[in-house]
């Protein structure tokens, strides 16, 4: 089944924002429709989520013995969505846990926080929506702290930031506070790093990066100096994920939305950052980029990475791409 021009746009309009440009791309995603052979699966253009491994963050790629994606919208039982995206996770020592955004752009924009599990972190079951709220949800980031596991969800339409601590992990969660307001936060994206709190934050057209810092995750949460560390620019600015500590140094990880919204993922190492100095530098070699066919053919434009043992990384990510379209 070939999605005609409104349709494809609008998948990806979903996720970039307001002001992403809706006609950048579609004459190739035309011409790979023209090329589908009759013969094949019957299909559809959807994010999508999968699972990479490797021996290094920089590493990373589809594991033998699975095929992506791992978690599509065709396998939330309760909420009518049609993305499934921005997957972070959460590992134990029994069990990994998987927090994404669920969403449904054709119907009043309807999203939530959803959670799978799984043994392995390979094969992955559907379990249930964890947070539903009145206004749109997503980037669900997911972390533990001191014993306890928070979640620190995006709600770009809301003038506030929103923290979340589970009361009985991995299912049931309680509001906390607003750590910020007056303002609108996208993909908030904490670290701990020196003794001290910082976060990255976007703000709404994906081209401005901004820098908070604070002693204690509650806050009170100061800007920068510095901010913002990245002014206007639609290669580097939007987060892309969880923060990277690797042999005591600092990355971050930033989307590539130029010349399409979250075509690939690269890396930033910080090489100094303190209440009053911020310098980062590129990591060429982009940790995901859209491949052109397949499930993950259009865009990549997350990763959340976890070591799980000596050189042996796992990473949960997104795409949007053709994927098959379920039997009912």
């Amino acid at each position: 089944m070939k999605l005609n021009f409104i349709v494809r746009s609008a998948i990806i309009l979903a996720l970039a924002g307001p002001v992403f440009q809706p006609f950048q791309g579609v004459s190739r995603l035309l011409a790979q429709d023209s090329t589908k052979s009759a013969a094949q699966p019957e299909q559809k253009n959807a994010w999508s989520i999968g699972i990479y491994t490797g021996p290094s963050p920089f590493e990373l790629s589809s594991p033998a013995g699975i095929q992506n994606p791992v978690l599509t919208a065709d396998m939330v039982s309760d909420l009518k969505v049609n993305i499934v995206a921005h997957p972070f996770m959460a590992v134990t020592d029994s069990m990994y846990y998987l927090f994404f955004t669920a969403k449904n752009d054709l119907e009043g924009e309807v999203s939530g926080i959803g959670m799978a599990e799984s043994r392995d972190g390979l094969h992955w079951r559907y379990r249930q929506m964890v947070i539903k709220e009145p206004f749109v949800l997503a980037y669900p980031f997911v972390f533990k702290w001191q014993d306890d596991y928070y979640l620190l969800p995006e709600a770009h339409k809301e003038p506030f930031l929103r923290l979340y601590k589970a009361t009985h992990f991995p299912d049931k969660w309680s509001m906390v506070k607003d750590l910020l307001s007056g303002d609108h936060f996208i993909s908030a994206t904490p670290v701990r790093y020196h003794d001290m709190w910082w976060m990255y934050i976007c703000r709404l057209g994906n081209e401005t990066l901004r820098l908070f810092f604070a002693s204690d995750l509650l806050g009170p949460w100061s800007e920068h100096p510095s901010s913002p560390v990245v002014p206007k620019d639609l290669d580097t600015a939007r987060p892309a994920g969880r923060p990277l500590v690797i042999d005591g140094k600092l990355y971050r990880l930033g989307q590539d939305c130029d010349p399409t919204y979250g075509n690939q993922v690269h890396a930033f190492q910080i090489t100094e950052i303190s209440p009053s100095a911020y310098k980062e530098k590129m990591i060429e070699a982009p940790l995901a980029k859209a491949s052109g066919r397949g499930w993950n053919a259009e865009a990549m434009h997350h990763i959340d990475v976890h070591q799980i043992g000596e050189n042996k990384w796992i990473a949960a990510v997104d795409a949007l791409g053709e994927i098959p379209v379920k039997s009912h």
